[in-house]
Parts: C-alpha cells; sequence; structure tokens
C-alpha cells in the first residue's frame, strides 16, 4: 500500500484544475435530453401524482387521533386542510389572492374559505404532521430502506427582488450565511440591514428514485438546513451507504458524523490528512483512484437539476414571513418533489 501526505492532496487539486477536470469532461460528454419524450414522460408524471394525491392524503391522516379541544371545531376536516395547504404551495400566490381563487371554485368543491384560514394551515400542528406522514408514505411506497445519495443546499427568496443563485454565484462562500448588521446608529438602517433575505434549504436525494428522503430548512444558514434534513432523516429509518457533498463539508468532522456511509467530496485546498482514519482513506481513494471518485462525486449534478425543476415548477420565492411557515413551507416543496418523482421509474 503506497503512503501518501497532505501535499498529495494540495498536488491533486492542482491537477484536477489544470489537467483532469477536462479530461473527465472529454470522457463524460453531457447527453442531450430528448424534449419531446422528456415533456410527455413529465405530463405523465403530474397526472399521476394528481391521481395519487387524494388516497395518499387519506392514508396519511387516517393515523393521526385528533382529541377534540375547547373551541369551535374547525370548518375543514384534516384532508381538506393538507389539500389545500399543498395545492396552495403548488399555485404559489399570495394567500389572499389563492384564497380569492378558491372563492371561483367554491360551487364545485364546497370549500369557502378566507386568505387567513389559508395563512394558518402554516401553523396547523396537525397539518404539519400530516404532511409529515405523507413524506413518509410516499417513501415507504418506493420501498426505499438504503439509499446511495447526493445531498446540497439551495436558497429561496423571501422577496422577489432578489434570486439566490444570482446572489450566491456572487458572494460565493458569503452567501452561505446572512448577512449581519454591522451595528448603525441609524435605527432604520440598522432594521433594513437586518432584514432577512433568504431562506436555507438543504435535501438529501435518493440517485435510483430521484426522490428527496430527507430535507431541512433554517432561516440563519446552509449548515443549520443541513443539520435538521440529518435530523429527519435519522428519524425516519433510512440508512444511506453513500454521500456526495458539496465542498463546503469536506472535513474530517462532518465525514466522521455520518459513521459507516461512504462519503464523495472535493477536499479544500488547505486540507491535510489530519482526521480519522476513515477521512485519511477517502483522501486516499480521491488521489489514487480519482477518475471514478469523480465520477461517483459529479453525481451531486442531480442534487442541482432537482432544485432546478422544484422552482421551475414552484417558483423561488416563500411568500410567508413567520419562521415556521417558511419552513412548512419549504416542507411541502420536498413533498411535491416527490409526488412528482413518483411515477418517474
Amino acid at each position: 500500500m503506497s503512503r501518501i501526505v497532505s501535499g498529495d492532496i494540495k498536488d491533486k487539486l492542482h491537477e484536477l484544475d489544470s489537467i483532469l477536470s477536462k479530461k473527465y469532461v472529454l470522457e463524460h460528454p453531457k447527453k442531450e435530453r430528448d424534449w419531446r419524450t422528456y415533456e410527455q414522460e413529465f405530463a405523465q408524471r403530474i397526472r399521476m401524482a394528481m391521481e395519487d394525491l387524494d388516497p395518499l392524503i387519506n392514508e396519511a391522516v387516517s393515523t393521526i387521533r385528533i382529541v377534540p379541544g375547547a373551541g369551535h371545531p374547525h370548518s375543514l376536516t384534516l384532508e381538506q386542510r393538507v389539500k389545500l395547504l399543498l395545492i396552495k404551495q403548488l399555485v404559489g400566490e399570495s394567500n389572499r389572492m389563492f384564497a380569492n381563487m378558491l372563492a371561483i371554485f367554491s360551487m364545485l368543491s364546497g370549500i369557502d374559505v378566507s386568505y387567513k384560514t389559508i395563512e394558518r394551515l402554516y401553523s396547523d400542528e396537525e397539518v404539519i404532521i400530516a404532511v409529515h406522514n405523507l413524506h413518509v408514505l410516499i417513501l415507504g411506497k418506493k420501498d426505499i430502506t438504503n439509499s446511495s445519495a447526493t445531498g446540497d443546499g439551495t436558497g429561496y427568496s423571501l422577496t422577489v427582488k432578489k434570486n439566490y443563485e444570482s446572489y450566491a454565484q456572487k458572494l460565493k462562500d458569503l452567501a452561505k450565511e446572512n448577512p449581519k448588521t454591522t451595528g448603525e446608529k441609524d435605527g432604520k438602517k440598522s432594521k433594513s440591514h437586518k432584514k432577512r433575505l433568504f431562506a436555507y434549504s438543504f435535501a438529501i436525494m435518493d440517485l435510483k428514485s430521484r426522490m428527496y428522503i430527507a430535507f431541512g430548512s433554517s432561516m440563519k444558514s446552509e449548515r443549520s438546513a443541513y443539520d435538521r434534513a440529518m435530523d429527519l432523516l435519522s428519524s425516519i429509518g433510512i440508512e444511506m451507504d453513500s454521500i456526495r457533498l458539496d465542498r463546503y463539508y469536506s472535513s474530517p468532522s462532518y465525514m466522521d458524523k455520518l459513521g459507516e456511509t461512504k462519503v464523495f467530496v472535493i477536499p479544500k485546498k488547505n486540507s491535510t490528512l489530519n482526521g480519522s482514519l476513515k477521512w485519511k482513506k477517502t483522501m486516499k481513494d480521491f488521489i489514487e483512484n480519482t477518475m471514478p471518485y469523480l465520477e461517483q462525486y459529479h453525481q451531486r449534478s442531480n442534487s442541482e437539476s432537482g432544485f432546478a425543476a422544484d422552482k421551475k415548477m414552484l417558483g423561488w420565492n416563500v411568500a410567508q414571513r413567520r419562521d415556521d411557515r417558511i419552513d412548512n413551507a419549504l416542507f411541502c416543496t420536498g413533498v411535491w418533489h416527490n409526488l412528482f418523482n413518483m411515477g418517474r421509474f
């Protein structure tokens, strides 16, 4: 077994920048998409998602036991509330606009509610539990118990004036954290600087099914969203055989927390061999088996494609303002992603 040193990581990264990345692109040309076939398959997946929605919601709700409390009972059943929340997230209109749209269809649906009712759905505990059940149920329907996964983060704008991808490209790693106020004396100026621009989201995708097995969101940082996604994954009991992560997560501490899961990352430029045996073995694999390693790592592109599809279908901004409602809006986005991918294979 050949011996490697920390300097080999730096040398390999230099080689990757100058030679290997070009070689990889030449050996792995981008596949041209058959747009006619793609549009047909996409339309079919949407139809299947809509057909499956009612029975899935009914099953997700059936396991919830509701104890009547004080006050007036809710005017809508739990099934209706879950469906309203999901459709609201799909339509992407403001709470007030969506309520007005519902009025048009109230004669057909039998549902006539105010925009305040729509708004409260995002913090309705019974609805949130049902949507969580729906997520677990969908994964169960696809029989996902183990996963070769990819993970990545993105952001959703809290204002129509800024797009996360453009902002993140401009600020690079600084976009990982919300801008912090510098403590201006002018109260109004300080308040404007404290205004949050983005909600951060992290999704873990199963490469075989293209479904999100877990996701998390945070108003603080992408790292916090990552931690919440990992917490959800742990709670539903799906094991990861492997995961591909951004360079931001390239450190022994992140790798060790993933236990037996094989991790594919590109090391940072200042990386060394200091760390656990797992970190050393991963760096050795990166240095000595670079092309096969890159083939695994670059499957991360599926995460980027998933986010692009989500934002095309559901929008790139979040209309909610309260933290809990923002979290639940993004959870619904993850559920819709999975609903649209149920009929993929």
